[in-house]
This record gives C-alpha cells, structure tokens and sequence, in this order.
C-alpha cells in the first residue's frame, strides 16, 4: 500500500492483493521505520460502523476508515477510488483518496507491478 500526504489530503494506493486483504479481513497495513527505531504505521480498515470515511492518528498509526459497504462495491467493482472529505475541527477539511494502483504506462527499473491492476490506458 502506497501513502500520500500532501497539505490536507492523504491518498491511499492499493495493489489487487491489498484490495483483496481488505474486503476479506477489513484491514491492511503498511509501515516505515526510521532511524533510531521509530516507526509510523498506516492502516486502511473496513467497518459496518463507519457511517463516513474519516482519518485518524494516534502513537504513530495514522488509520483510515471507510465503511464496509463502500469497500465491498470497490473492491468488486470497476469503481476506481473512494473519496471523501472530513470536516476539521476549527474549519477547513482533510480530503481522503482511496485508490486501486494501475501499471504504469511506461516499464520503470526495479519496479514490480505484477500485483497492480492493469491500466485503463493501456493500448489505447
């Protein structure tokens, strides 16, 4: 699972088997860990619970929830992403992406992307 961050906005990538993981078991995770032993961990999870995608971060595990019925259309779907927008507190919003990871048009050096979903673009 690939992270995005930028400004207000985190962007989620996800390969066949990751979209697989989370429809399945409602839960996939990535990790990075730094120097010194520290790590941030980020994790996608599928809840009935969940009325809204929201995003959250607390000891180092950023989590972004969606709810169980939007994964399930997603992932069984040729739908290409979830995406939301999370109210902040004191105004202003977090924008939420979360994507199905396509081959790149063009082949990159050491980059396996077996495991990504085929490009809509592809041959056209």
């Amino acid at each position: 699972m690939k992270l995005r961050i930028r400004d207000n906005s985190i962007r989620l990538r996800l390969t066949r088997t990751e979209v697989e993981t989370v429809r399945v078991d409602a839960l996939v995770r990535g990790k990075v860990i730094f120097a010194g032993g520290t790590t941030f961990e980020y994790v996608l999870e599928s809840s009935p619970a969940t009325v809204k995608p929201e995003a959250h971060i607390s000891n180092n595990v950023l989590t972004v929830r969606i709810p169980e019925s939007e994964i399930q259309q997603w992932s069984t779907s040729e739908q290409v992403s979830i995406s939301a927008e999370q109210n902040l507190d004191g105004g202003g919003y977090l924008t939420i992406l979360i994507e199905k990871d396509f081959a790149c048009l063009t082949p990159r050096d050491g980059e396996d992307e077996s495991d990504m979903f085929p490009n809509p673009t592809q041959g056209n």
